[in-house]
């Protein structure tokens, strides 16, 4: 059968909705010819006649130990995990919630929420969901210390830039992914969110990934539904209780035991006094740089950007104002954002100037999604930006011990992984002049 809300399934494939948006190429300053626009994917369920079939299966981090295995089903089936470290043998069992949602005329599936743990780190697992025996998943946990690959990918959406996106992350050997916002472009229309869960279950089933909100998320229609991120809410539930947060639109992990990486809200509130700045406060207080030598931030509306899109945003300007002198005197190390359908990397910075104190600040909205690529940017470049480019692509992150981590830009070139943009990164917890 169907899963609520959406037509008869067909064979898993992914079917061309959208047309190419404008024909031509792109051409940098660089003398780079970009290749142009790219279909929208729609990726429908596979055809099955058990109901309790699992799909759109992701997984995230809970505690240390623990991570959360996310699916859903078009019928009703036990929400529990077999899982163990063999194929087929299953020492280890949990069970969960079950949700679901309606937006307008949509019903979604049954959304299952199980954790599973404690874990090994650094160690395969096989797993099933809802005792389903036809389809068995596997999953990897992060080591439990340096060195660590982080991916992070900003505004992925569906369209076959995405997918190309996500098969450069896919063979990159990456230990968990960050999403800083606009996951799958539904806006509006739930079986685009099916279809996303659909197109990035083989990643997102097998390695952790770690999201935050934008605007694309937020989906309140004045007068009619009223709630902000209620699919995003219910389909990517994050860990933000094992953080002391309030709101799954903000939250903080550890990985590798030496990493802390905060997720912030963008588009809930932010000002001076709000329950995400006292949590933020507090957040920063608890981290010991003696034990946790890097601190890493995520918002989807950058604080800092050359391009001509998204210039003056509340989002931007406003979050910049009231939380950027915490992070500052944190000696937070990177701040990543998205939103900006380019990549953007600046120097360390603090209130618009070069500061070598300050974090490095990063744009990385270049996933692949469907409204396309924001090629504009001021000119002359401000000297605080280092490099910029409009182009698809993903970036990773490799701290490879308490003092250094490698960045790298991948810039998809055609269908080809190329590093366009590279830079080794020093924590500011070893530098002496930044002491707090």
């Amino acid at each position: 059968m169907a899963a609520p809300g959406r037509t008869a399934a067909v064979p898993f494939l992914a079917v061309v909705l959208a047309g190419v948006a404008f024909a031509g190429v792109l051409v940098c300053a660089e003398g780079y010819e970009r290749p142009g626009p790219r279909d929208s994917v729609f990726v429908r369920r596979l055809e099955e006649t058990d109901p309790a079939a699992p799909e759109q299966v992701h997984v995230s981090l809970v505690g240390p130990d623990k991570m959360r295995i996310s699916w859903i089903t078009a019928g009703a089936t036990p929400t529990v995990v077999d899982y163990g470290t063999s194929p087929g043998s299953y020492q280890g069992s949990a069970t969960g919630e079950t949700s679901s949602y309606d937006y307008l005329l949509y019903h979604s599936g049954l959304i299952h929420d199980v954790v599973i743990g404690p874990l090994e780190p650094d160690t395969v697992y096989y797993y099933r969901c809802g005792s389903f025996l036809d389809r068995e998943f596997s999953l990897k946990t992060p080591p439990s210390s340096l060195p660590v690959k982080l991916a992070v990918v900003g505004d992925l959406g569906q369209t076959q830039w995405t997918t190309s996106t996500l098969q450069h992350i896919e063979k990159s050997g990456y230990d968990l992914l960050i999403l800083p916002g606009d996951l799958s472009y539904a806006d509006f229309y739930q079986p685009w969110w099916d279809s996303f869960g659909q197109l990035v279950e083989p990643l997102a089933s097998q390695r952790p990934w770690m999201v935050t909100q934008g605007n694309h998320e937020i989906e309140k229609i004045p007068l009619i539904h009223s709630s902000s991120f209620t699919a995003y809410n219910t389909r990517w539930r994050m860990p933000y209780e094992q953080s002391g947060s309030n709101s799954n639109l903000y939250y903080s992990f550890d990985v590798a035991g030496s990493v802390h990486v905060i997720m912030l809200g963008s588009y809930t509130d932010f000002d001076q006094g709000s329950p995400q700045f006292r949590w933020l406060q507090s957040d920063l207080s608890k981290v010991d740089r003696g034990r946790t030598p890097w601190v890493v931030v995520i918002v989807h509306a950058p604080w800092y950007n050359t391009n001509l899109a998204h210039q003056g945003e509340r989002e931007s300007i406003k979050m910049k104002a009231c939380m950027e002198e915490l992070l500052y005197q944190a000696r937070v190390d990177v701040v990543f954002a998205g939103h900006i359908h380019a990549y953007e990397r600046f120097t360390r910075v603090f209130n618009g100037r070069a500061d070598s104190c300050g974090p490095m600040h990063i744009t990385i909205g270049d996933g692949g999604n469907r409204e396309g690529l924001a090629n504009g940017f001021k000119t002359p470049a401000p000297k605080e930006s280092m490099f910029r480019e409009a182009s698809f692509g993903h970036g990773q992150l490799e701290v490879v011990n308490t003092s250094h981590a490698r960045w790298c830009w991948h810039r998809n070139d055609n269908d080809e992984s190329v590093i366009a943009d590279s830079i080794w990164i020093t924590s500011l917890s070893g530098e002496p002049s930044c002491k707090p």
